[in-house]
């Protein structure tokens, strides 16, 4: 059995990719209610996919929340923090198949992709409802976070196209299985 250790390719992996997750996130920033619109889930999506579950969940949480406390958005840290890793979390936990691997193009990718967005929304929109005070205050963000659900799908299927174009993914995870 493999050892569920952090290895020295995972850290460096996770922490280059919580690094893009953060840059992506604070490179493009469309004001919605309550927050921001960006890029960065796309990329917290390609990280599972292509480095790894775990990896996923490591800098889809870190990366995110570092963008919230350097752009200002300080309070929204830690709910950020937990959001974001919960949405690498479930979204890992449908792509990958029984015997561990996972598959851009398959119905399951779309479906754990699909999932994870719809988390991030419904996360947010309760998470807004308790930092602000009310339901109302949480819904007001709820028709933009979906708009950059839908938005960030497509990003990271055309990243991913690309990446799968370039086969880039055995440089970028140390196996199929989702451990990178």
């Amino acid at each position: 059995m493999k050892s569920k250790a952090f290895s020295t390719r995972f850290l460096c992996m996770t922490g280059i990719m919580a690094a893009l997750v953060c840059m992506m996130t604070m490179v493009i920033q469309i004001p919605i209610p309550l927050g921001y619109a960006h890029l960065g889930d796309a990329f917290i999506l390609l990280t599972v996919l292509f480095v790894g579950k775990r990896s996923g969940f490591w800098a889809g949480g870190i990366g995110s929340a570092l963008a919230d406390l350097l752009t200002g958005y300080a309070y929204w840290a830690v709910p950020t923090f937990i959001i974001k890793s919960l949405m690498a979390y479930l979204a890992g936990k449908i792509a990958y198949n029984k015997d561990g691997t996972c598959s851009l193009f398959s119905v399951r990718s779309l479906i754990a992709c699909v999932v994870g967005m719809a988390w991030m929304v419904v996360g947010y929109t309760v998470a807004g409802a308790i930092l602000y005070g009310g339901l109302a205050e949480g819904l007001a963000s709820t028709p933009g976070l979906a708009v950059k659900g839908v938005l960030n799908l497509v990003v990271c299927y055309g990243v991913g196209a690309l990446f799968e174009k370039a086969k880039i993914r055995p440089l970028l995870t140390a196996d199929r299985k989702g451990n990178a």
